[in-house]
C-alpha cells in the first residue's frame, strides 16, 4: 500500500458495537505514543443530539449516528493502516478486502463532522498584503499555509529585516 499523494482523507473503521469511544481513545493514545500525529490527524465518533421525553420531562442526549463505526482522518500508509487495523476493538476498515475506501467530500459534509471551510486563493511563495491586525498594509511572502489551523506564515519586511509572522487566513489577501 503506497502513501496517498492526496494527503489526509477520512476513512470509516468498523468496531465492536458499544466500543466506539474506547477505540477512539485507543487510537489517539497509540498515535501519541508512536508519534504518528503527522499521518493520523483526527478520530471521531459521529453523534447527534436527540430529544427524549421520559416521565413528561424532555432530555437532550447525545446519540451515536452510526453505532459500531468510527471515522479517522489519516494519510493511508502501511504503518497507519497497521496501527488502526490492529487497535483493540477494531474489526476492520470499510472497503473491499484490505483496501480501505476514503469518504468523498460530499459524504464528509453529509456527516456534519467537519466544517469545510473555503479554500484560500494564495499559495506558498505568493506575495500577499496584510489587511488586518498589527501588520496591516505590510506586504509579504507566504512561507507556509496550515489549512487545519487556518493560519498562514508570512515573511514581512520590518526595519530592513525579513520577519516571519503567523496570521489568520482572513488577515491576508493575494496581491
Amino acid at each position: 500500500m503506497k502513501q496517498n499523494p492526496e494527503g489526509p482523507r477520512w476513512y470509516v473503521v468498523h468496531t465492536y458495537s458499544g466500543h466506539e469511544n474506547k477505540v477512539k481513545a485507543n487510537i489517539e493514545k497509540l498515535v501519541e505514543n508512536r508519534e504518528m500525529q503527522d499521518i493520523i490527524f483526527e478520530v471521531k465518533v459521529p453523534t447527534e443530539e436527540v430529544v427524549e421525553t421520559k416521565n413528561g420531562k424532555k432530555k437532550v442526549k447525545e446519540k451515536k449516528m452510526f453505532p459500531g463505526y468510527v471515522i479517522v482522518k489519516m494519510i493511508m500508509t502501511d504503518e497507519s493502516w497497521y496501527l488502526v487495523r490492529n487497535t483493540r476493538g477494531v474489526t476492520g476498515f470499510v472497503g473491499p478486502g484490505s483496501k480501505p475506501v476514503p469518504l468523498t467530500e460530499e459524504e464528509v459534509k453529509a456527516l456534519g463532522v467537519v466544517e469545510l471551510l473555503p479554500a484560500v486563493d494564495f499559495d506558498v511563495n505568493n506575495t500577499v498584503k496584510v489587511i488586518d491586525g498589527p501588520f496591516e498594509s505590510f506586504i509579504g511572502t507566504v512561507e507556509s499555509i496550515s489549512n487545519e489551523k487556518r493560519k498562514v506564515k508570512v515573511y514581512v519586511s520590518m526595519f530592513g529585516r525579513e520577519t516571519l509572522v503567523e496570521l489568520d487566513f482572513e488577515q491576508v489577501e493575494k496581491v
